[in-house]
């Protein structure tokens, strides 16, 4: 029986140009999950999630949801089958307002197959979800801090209610109260949603605290698949590739 949420990605090899950004890779995320990619940077971990997204092709390989084979639909296609990116940086529209920018998230989900639209029950569960948000929601994006912009682009993508939640270093550059926040979110969005989360993150020991599994990438090479723990055990695998 296939997984309703989970993400597999089997034999993923992305090139850009002469350079292979991905060679390779692998990785089964199940519902209820929440699976660390880490490496250095240019290790290939914006890119895996771009082309899982649909934002770049591969060169070979597949990307499945649900056992649904995502790997040459446009963008659109898999963000309407349940795939949610946060990009780094968020991508928030700034001259939108904090309302505007989580009602687009919810059309996102308005011709999934087996999706709910995310309405304005869904727009109040995001200010319950991200209180800082809700005194803000008539306000342009660009007056928000960069926390309460990190805030406002995960809501707009679980607007959207995906399957499979791909975020790129939600941590860059926040305080570590607001990253300590955004860890214990995504620990509820396992536990609540059976949500299936794909986290970047450059800060791996804050992302080996809340995951589940953790791949580690090298030139674009999978070093390490194994679970969160073994992988945090591992000196001289952090030594090497995780910087602490």
């Amino acid at each position: 029986m296939v997984d309703p949420a989970a993400l597999d990605v089997v034999g993923l090899t992305t090139t850009y140009g002469a350079v292979r950004a991905l060679d390779d890779v692998s990785l089964h995320a199940p519902p209820s999950s929440i699976t660390a990619v880490l490496g250095a940077n240019g290790a290939g971990k914006t890119t895996l999630l771009r082309t899982v997204s649909g934002l770049v092709r591969p060169q070979h390989g597949s990307v499945k949801v649900g056992g649904d084979e995502l790997t040459r639909l446009p963008p659109e296609a898999i963000a309407a089958m349940g795939v949610g990116h946060v990009p780094e940086g968020g991508g928030v529209i700034r001259e939108l307002t904090v309302d505007e920018n989580l009602r687009l998230g919810g059309l996102l989900a308005a011709d999934r197959p087996r999706g709910r639209r995310g309405g304005s029950g869904a727009t109040e569960a995001i200010y319950d979800m991200f209180p800082p948000l809700a005194p803000r929601r008539r306000h342009p994006a660009f007056t928000l801090s960069g926390g309460e912009r990190q805030m406002l682009a995960i809501g707009r993508a679980l607007m959207a209610k995906p399957r499979v939640l791909l975020l790129d270093e939600p941590s860059l550059g926040l305080a570590p109260m607001i990253v300590a926040q955004i860890m214990l979110l995504l620990q509820h969005l396992r536990a609540d949603t059976g949500m299936a989360v794909v986290l970047v993150e450059q800060n791996a020991r804050s992302a080996l605290s809340v995951a589940d599994r953790a791949v580690v990438l090298n030139l674009g090479r999978v070093v390490k698949s194994d679970a969160a723990a073994v992988v945090a055990a591992d000196a001289g695998l952090r030594h090497a590739y995780l910087g602490f």
